[in-house]
This record gives structure tokens, sequence and C-alpha cells, in this order.
């Protein structure tokens, strides 16, 4: 697509085949007694001189007009949404069973795995984590670096925060995490398998700090039917509670999660003017130059 950044400089044209047409003809004359054998000849204008002119004139008054070639691109803008997972890893997360077909595998092993298979699907997704048992702790801050992030959670061991359950604090670290993000969408996915028993933060103060950055909660329970803390977590976020009692209900619950948070794309279109006013200027001094060597071979002395 091709447009003109000042296109009243073609007003010029009309102007000029005005002047063209209407410019007053006059002759100068002149006698010179005795010298019979000089002639004054003038240039020779004909089709040819005319079409030069004009094609002069014409390409320079379109190179004033500076056109340019629009070029359209268009560019996708990522939505992305900043997702901090807090992953339990106290003394309990030891106990096997919850994988039916590999009994030996704890409830720890198994999170990992899920967990790991979540992070490859959120790739256009900052991802964060926090580690919990009597301690919390930023295990990584928000990242686009899946690949650290697996290697992260693939190295959790069970014990290494100590042996209780922080789910308050664990939640007041990973606020901490999203409390300056401007994502669309912030969102906490808690995971324990026990009620709290070592936090120092009070869970109303970790509630309305959720509610001031409007970070959602969602909580999951593993292997057990009942969590008074995480139930009040999941009200006051107004999300689904989530309970798993087997690898396969885990795999599914991240899963729909999946589905209710997900990254949009939106389109939108960029126009770049590349001006290219240099091919008319340069097509103007060519006609000059051709209507330049076409008089000098007509001039007679």
């Amino acid at each position: 697509m091709f447009n003109f950044l000042y296109p009243y400089v073609f007003l010029l044209l009309p102007l000029f085949v005005l002047f063209n047409r209407y410019k007053p003809s006059h002759q100068n004359s002149y006698y010179l007694p005795n010298i019979q054998w000089l002639k004054n000849k003038p240039l020779v204008k004909n089709n040819i001189d005319a079409l030069f002119v004009w094609g002069m004139l014409s390409f320079a008054i379109i190179a004033l007009a500076y056109p340019v070639h629009i070029k359209r691109i268009q560019s996708v803008k990522n939505n992305a949404l900043d997702i901090v997972l807090a992953l339990d890893s106290s003394g309990s997360m030891s106990l096997y069973g919850f994988n039916p077909k590999e009994y030996n595998q704890t409830r720890l092993e198994v999170v990992k795995e899920v967990v790991a298979s979540f992070i490859d699907k959120r790739t256009s997704d900052r991802l964060g984590l926090v580690v919990f048992g009597t301690y919390s702790s930023i295990a990584s801050p928000l990242s686009f670096d899946s690949k650290a992030q697996k290697e992260i959670v693939h190295g959790l061991r069970i014990g290494a925060l100590g042996k209780s359950t922080a789910i308050v604090d664990a939640l007041v670290s990973s606020i901490k995490l999203l409390k300056e993000s401007k994502s669309r969408s912030k969102v906490i996915i808690l995971l324990s398998d026990g009620e709290d028993s070592a936090s120092v933060a009070p869970l109303n103060i970790a509630l309305k700090l959720a509610k001031k950055y409007q970070i959602k909660i969602y909580t999951i329970l593993i292997d057990k039917t009942q969590s008074n803390m995480m139930e009040l977590i999941a009200n006051a976020s107004h999300t689904p509670r989530f309970e798993a009692k087997r690898k396969a209900d885990l795999q599914a619950i991240y899963k729909k999660i999946d589905t209710l948070e997900k990254s949009t794309l939106s389109y939108q279109t960029i126009a770049i003017a590349q001006p290219i006013y240099s091919y008319f200027l340069l097509l103007s001094l060519l006609c000059a130059f051709v209507l330049l060597w076409v008089r000098r071979e007509r001039v007679v002395f």
C-alpha cells in the first residue's frame, strides 16, 4: 500500500500546467548588418523535449509529496499469567500409597512428577516456587525459565524446611512474590496434605493481602478428606476446593486449573512507513540529464 505524507504538494502540478499554457510568448529580434553567414537558430522543441521536461517536474513533485510504502505487520501480544506454586515438603509428605500403581512412591515424589508436567504446559507464563514445612521459603522468583523451575522441583527434599506445616506462612511468601506483579491475572496454587501447625502469620492478614493485590488462590488437599485451613482459604478466594485421593486425581486437578487459567494471545497490526521518495527524485534527475544531453546535441552555433 502506498501513501503520501504531503499530498498537497501535488497542487503545484496544475500550476505548472497553467503557467506553461498561458505564459506570455515573445521573441527578441536582433539585426546584424553585413553578417549574412550568421544565422540564429533556437533550440529545437519537440514532443520528446516536452516529455522529459514534464517527466522531470512530475517526478520531482512526487518526491516532494514524500511517498511511502505502508507495510503492515501483525504482531502477537502475549497476556501472560503470573503463577506461584506453593508446595508442601513437610514430614507427612513422606507417606506412601498415594500412587496405587507405584505404592513405594512418596506423596512428594508424586507431587513433583505432576507439578513438573504442569510447568511444561505453562510456557507462556511466569512461574514462581514457594516450598514450606515448619518454615516457608521462596525457592524461585517469577520466571519464564521452565527448565530451571523443573530442576528446582525435582530437587525438593522431604523435611528440608522442617517436618511441621506452615500453610499461612507459605501463603504470605507467595503473596510477596506476586504483590509487585503487573500481570492481568495473579494465581497461587497451594498444595498441602494437612492442617497448619507452624505458621506465625495470622490467616486473616494473609487473606487481606491476597484480596488487596487481587490474587486468586487455588487450594489442593492431597490424601485427606478435610482441612479447615484450606477450606477457609478457598472460601475467601471464591475458588473451588480441590481434593486428591490418588495420583490420577492430582493430575486431573492440575489439568483443570490449567484450563481455568489460560494465557491469551492478542493480535495487533503495526503499520511501518518506508520512504521511497529517493526513487522518484532519481527519476527526476535522470530526466533532467537526458534533457540536457538532447538539447546539447541540437544546439547549432
